[in-house]
This record gives structure tokens, sequence and C-alpha cells, in this order.
């Protein structure tokens, strides 16, 4: 699979630099409070997109540029899912796709790999009452089960307390990657045809997508990346053929509810056309 198959051609970039503070030699700890307090910016509703993905890239980087260990990047990346989360919600977005650990991050220095699981487990059980209050469900998709057992039952935890809640689906993406998930769906649609219980023949687009792990889920509207990196790091392959796609070179620690709300900004002013002509997309506006 080609990436030109899969990813648009439209790319919108920001002229914001990333922000370093050379002052600043020590990362902040995670800071305690609600994450979210419900009300609704100045953005429109009706036209933020209801499934916002992104690749949370640049932890690390900054950490390196303040002289620090790179888990401590991580550490401050924690705050940011915590603001991002609650400028979705106060947006209108109804699903939050986190790109928080790849099947390819295994092979990062074992060091780190341990610090960022129990960063996850304790980060997510400690938020876990503030997204009940504010109604919030999580959830999560990826080869999980590679996960450290302490980590993965802190997570599956808070999904069981959280499944009640019916506003905001934060969907964490851990141990996941796009060819992961396509051979997985292919392997398990393989499977049904040999038992019987699907033909070949009725096998289409639609039948691919019941079988990922997104299937409860609408596609992307929006795919964000910070960091600056132009690519979509094997990540929801399938699901962002027609997603509109923003890259920032902010890196994610310093990426604020004003950037995220550029970035919505921006896919409110993109014409999606899934094929058609701009003037065949403007009729069926006018004809609605």
């Amino acid at each position: 699979m080609s990436l030109a198959s899969v990813v648009p051609p439209v790319i919108m970039w920001t002229d914001k630099a990333p922000l370093i503070d050379e002052t600043n030699g020590i990362a902040p700890d995670i800071q305690p409070g609600p994450i979210m307090n419900q009300k609704r910016t100045e953005i429109d509703i009706n036209s933020v997109p209801d499934h916002v993905a992104i690749i949370m890239d640049g932890n690390g980087r900054w950490a390196q540029a303040r002289g620090l260990d790179r888990s401590e990047g991580h550490v401050e990346g924690v705050n940011t899912v915590r603001r991002i989360t609650e400028a979705a919600s106060e947006a209108g977005v109804k699903y939050l796709t986190l790109y928080a650990f790849s099947t390819e991050n295994w092979n990062r220095p074992q060091a780190e790999v341990d610090a960022l699981m129990h960063l996850i487990g304790i980060a997510i059980e400690r938020e876990t009452p503030d997204l009940i209050r504010n109604n919030v469900r999580l959830a999560m998709i990826g080869d999980v089960e590679r996960m450290p057992s302490e980590a993965l039952n802190r997570l599956r935890g808070c999904i069981a307390q959280t499944a009640h809640c019916n506003g905001l689906t934060l969907n964490l993406a851990l141990s996941y990657s796009s060819r992961w998930e396509i051979a997985d769906a292919a392997r398990r649609i393989a499977e049904d045809v040999k038992a019987g219980h699907l033909a070949s023949g009725d096998i289409d687009e639609d039948t691919v997508g019941r079988y990922l792990t997104t299937a409860s889920m609408p596609d992307p509207d929006l795919l964000i990346r910070t960091g600056g990196d132009m690519r979509v790091s094997n990540f929801l392959l399938w699901q962002i053929a027609y997603a509109e796609i923003y890259v920032t070179p902010v890196f994610w620690p310093d990426f604020t509810k004003d950037d995220f709300r550029e970035a919505i900004s921006g896919f409110r002013k993109r014409e999606r056309r899934f094929g058609l002509t701009g003037e065949q997309v403007r009729q069926k506006t006018r004809e609605q």
C-alpha cells in the first residue's frame, strides 16, 4: 500500500515555531485538577470535525532542548493530553484519538519504554474521576496484550468505569500500528470466510472497516501532527483516506488550546470534495 493511496495531498502548515524556554531546567510535574470545564469556545460547534486524530510528536526533543531526560518530555506531554482533551470537549469534538505509543516504539531504549508505560497507567488511573465527572469515555486501540499487565489493568479499569459516559470519547492508540491493524483485520476476515460466516464475494470496503479497531467510530476528519515531521507514521492509514492534515512544528508539550483551535479553524476553511469537483460540492451545499 503506497502513501499516495491513503493520504490526501492537502497539508496545512502553521507558521508558529516551537517555543523553547532555555531557562527552564526542570519539566513541570503533572498538574492536578479537573481536565475540562465543559464550556464552549467561540468555534461554531456545527462546523467542527466529529473525529480528530493527533500524532503527539516532539516529547523527547522538547526535553533534550532543555537538557532533560527524554522521560521528562513524556511527563509534560501528559499535561498537554489533559489540556487538549479539554479543548476538544469545549469545541464539540465527539472523538479524539491520540497516538500514544506505536508498535515501533517498543524498539526504543528499555528504560524509556518502562517509564512511559508506568506513566500512562498512573496518569489514566488518576484522571478517571475527572473523566467521569465530565462525561468523557475512555477507549483504546492497538495490540495492547503486549503492554505490561500493571498499565493494562489500570487502563481497563478506567475504560470500565467510564463506559456509561456519552460525551467525548478519548481513544488512546497504544502498541498500535496501522499495518498491524490491517493485517489483523485481513486474518480475521479470512478466518470468517473459512468458517462460512462470510462469503468472499461479499467483502468490500465496508466489510474491512467493520474488522478494524475503530469500527465503532467515524473516520477521522482531521489529522494533526505536532513536532513538524511530514509523515503519518503508520497511523490510521485506512481511516485517514479523506482526512485533512494539519502539521505544526510546535512540540507536543508546548501545544496549547489556541494551537488546537487554530487547527480547527484551518479545517473549517477547507473544501472537502471526496472525489467530486468543487462545483458539485457547492451545489450539494446549496441543495441542503
